[in-house]
């Protein structure tokens, strides 16, 4: 977005926002007490002498009053809004060229990577070790391409509600250790612990694709936002009278309690995220708390400070309370889903 010359202050759209305000709060002030002043020197004359006060105050005077009043009241509430949804576009689109540029970034860095690699393949010869120190780190970049990609693939999915998956109603504890099982190549450096206190059995529809992506962005970020050397992950099922969660519990390196409003955020990136430009796309988290909704689940997070860990947390409803909103999204899911 073009930003404007500072010697045109007065062009720029907040300026002209409290100038339009003020002008019409301005009118309606002076209306009032220009229609108070006319209306008390009116009441001398009719006291002095002695005329009809219906012949001078029709009936519809103060009711065409109160109308303008009212209509220009809407007007200033119609600016309003105009005005706060301009600032939340102008936050959006801000949001978006900071995406483009690090995205953009993001895929540039490992295909540079990948070039200088396959050129020093061509032009010397090199010893077995290296050959296999080099495949390992291209296979890095392509894995970090890959993710990238996923990302922006999966999030026009969501957006446009073509998920392409099944339904399903198994145990969400067996779908949790099913997917760490399918991934564990993946997940090999870090020590992932999946506890069940109460023993239930956790069944609720679920689209298994969408489940699997919100396990793969939970679990990825407690690996790629960890400083430990021992980089650790418990999956937890708590049971209560009206809901039952799912506690993503890591050792990392935490969330800041500002960080923690807007972490869900849509390309939000936190402080560490924007120090580096390299790391994150800000939609992980975002795809999560997507995920969360279309299921009408509820997505948190909790974090005593920097260097202390995070808690994320998936709150899911009872059946037996949402049994209308269960059905609901049976329909839905299975309206987006390719059956087989």
């Amino acid at each position: 977005m073009q930003i404007l010359n500072p010697s045109r202050w007065y062009l720029h759209p907040v300026f002209i926002f409290a100038c339009s305000i003020f002008a019409l709060a301005t009118f309606l002030v002076l209306t009032v007490s220009l229609y108070m002043e006319i209306t008390s020197a009116l009441e001398v004359v009719i006291l002095k002498f002695n005329i009809d006060p219906s012949s001078v105050f029709p009936s519809k005077t103060g009711m065409t009053i109160l109308v303008l009043s009212l209509l220009i009241t809407v007007v200033l509430a119609g600016i309003l809004l105009a005005f706060i949804y301009y600032q939340k576009t102008v936050n959006l689109f801000r949001l978006q060229h900071n995406f483009i540029y690090n995205f953009t970034h993001e895929l540039k860095t490992p295909v540079t990577s990948l070039r200088i690699y396959l050129e020093t393949f061509i032009r010397h010869p090199l010893e077995p070790d290296d050959i296999r120190k080099y495949s390992k780190n291209m296979l890095e970049d392509i894995n970090r391409l890959t993710d990238n990609i996923n990302r922006i693939l999966n999030l026009a999915r969501i957006e446009s509600q073509n998920f392409g998956s099944e339904v399903t109603r198994e145990s969400l504890i067996t779908l949790v250790k099913n997917f760490c099982d399918k991934n564990a190549s993946i997940f090999r450096d870090c020590n992932i612990c999946i506890e069940n206190p109460s023993k239930g059995r956790f069944e609720y529809p679920v689209n298994l694709f969408l489940f699997e992506m919100l396990l793969m962005n939970i679990v990825s970020n407690a690996i790629k936002y960890n400083e430990s050397d021992h980089p650790k992950l418990e999956i937890v099922f708590k049971s209560f009278l009206q809901k039952i969660t799912i506690d993503f519990i890591d050792n990392g390196i935490g969330v800041d309690k500002e960080d923690a409003k807007k972490i869900f955020h849509k390309f939000y990136k936190s402080g560490k995220e924007k120090a580096d430009s390299h790391t994150g796309s800000g939609l992980g988290l975002y795809l999560v708390s997507s995920i969360s909704m279309i299921h009408g689940w509820r997505a948190s997070v909790f974090s005593e400070g920097k260097g202390k860990g995070s808690r994320f947390t998936i709150t899911i409803p009872r059946a037996s309370i949402v049994n209308v909103r269960e059905k609901k999204l049976w329909k839905r899911l299975k309206k987006n889903a390719f059956w087989s």
